[in-house]
């Protein structure tokens, strides 16, 4: 037999226990009714029952959020954690080639972004000057060889622009630009003249494969396209040439993996300023760029093995220091570091700023 107190709590508790889950079975409205649910197992089932009834037409993440808080508010997870419950439900975060190349749905369908690194090394070091081209100029005026600097200046300007595309962003055609520079700005005596200029459009078309390629490797990303690249000139220093080229890209994680190919669109003998341009460039380029921690480590190589000629370009960019402004620090060894020194073997250091790392 149960004495007074304990049936009228047993009795109180059973008219508790029957209004909160008469509320509870009541199909709540929002978060807000469930709230209001004094009982923490019912407001928990609560919570459950709006989840169950919004599950068909809301997105995972939104089921996680809700169960979530549902869990947070029963006391069961502490509110920090909350947060890490919902994050850990929301998608992975964008790739590194599908972030540079906007395939993302959403991502605007026409843009401009920067393309290859852009940069100003404020001093470059060249261990062997080459001075041969300008040679031949000076004797036609009647100087000397040009007294050309071993330290110059050298920058880079690149940007990508998209003209079309499909709406799901897998299909695109681009055009972009690059221009780099070396300028003797620490060369008084000769007025500080640009050495050489290169300039190089580019028309592309570009596809997002989506591959898996095992062992954590994406194949991301496909160029086909049409460039050329001259220094503008004329006459002895004029240097030029066009290609059709086809990028290959890949990613695992914080690694993108570039591989280019080219044919060089032939000339006419009697106007080809460099025909032997392809024994320094070779046919095809490949290239690394990882990122961590805020810092970038970017490799690439070209060249010809059947003639033994090449090069190889190594940089390093710190993590922001003003802004977007980073810290650059570029190697350089081979042939080729510009078009007027295609044919001409030396290896440079240089130190600066840049503004993005070539994605």
């Amino acid at each position: 037999m149960l004495d007074s107190s304990t049936r009228y709590c047993t009795v109180f508790l059973v008219a508790m226990t029957g209004a909160g889950l008469a509320h509870a079975q009541k199909s709540p409205a929002s978060l807000s009714d469930c709230r209001a649910i004094a009982d923490s197992a019912n407001r928990l089932a609560c919570y459950d029952a709006l989840a169950v009834r919004d599950d068909a037409k809301a997105p995972v993440a939104t089921s996680a959020a809700v169960t979530a808080a549902a869990a947070t508010s029963a006391g069961q997870v502490p509110a920090g954690e909350e947060r890490k419950t919902v994050a850990s439900a929301q998608p992975a975060s964008t790739s590194i080639l599908d972030a540079a190349w906007g395939f993302n749905p959403d991502s605007e369908p026409y843009q401009i972004g920067f393309y290859r690194s852009n940069y100003l090394l404020a001093a470059r070091y060249s261990d062997n000057v080459n001075r041969a081209p300008f040679s031949p100029l000076a004797k036609a005026f009647g100087q000397p060889d040009f007294d050309l600097n071993n330290t110059e200046a050298k920058f880079q300007l690149s940007f990508k622009a998209r003209l079309w595309t499909t709406d799901d962003r897998r299909w695109g055609v681009w055009a972009a630009y690059t221009q780099q520079s070396q300028w003797q700005i620490y060369n008084g005596n000769e007025s500080r003249p640009f050495r050489d200029t290169n300039y190089m459009p580019e028309l592309f078309v570009s596809y997002r494969p989506d591959v898996d390629l095992g062992a954590g490797f994406n194949w991301k990303l496909l160029n086909v396209g049409y460039n050329h690249q001259s220094n503008g000139r004329s006459d002895i220093l004029s240097r030029s040439w066009d290609r059709l080229f086809a990028t290959f890209g890949v990613e695992k994680e914080n690694l993108a993996l570039m591989g280019t190919v080219w044919y060089r669109i032939p000339e006419d003998q009697n106007q080809d300023d460099n025909p032997d341009i392809t024994d320094y460039y070779g046919y095809g380029e490949l290239s690394a760029l990882y990122r961590w921690r805020g810092n970038s480590f970017s490799i690439s190589g070209r060249g010809n093995i059947a003639k033994g000629k090449g090069a190889v370009q190594a940089g390093w960019f710190s993590p922001p220091l003003l802004g977007p402004l980073r810290g650059y620090v570029q190697v350089f060894s081979g042939y080729g570091e510009s078009l007027i020194d295609y044919n001409w073997k030396q290896t440079t250091v240089g130190a600066g700023i840049a503004l993005s790392d070539g994605l």
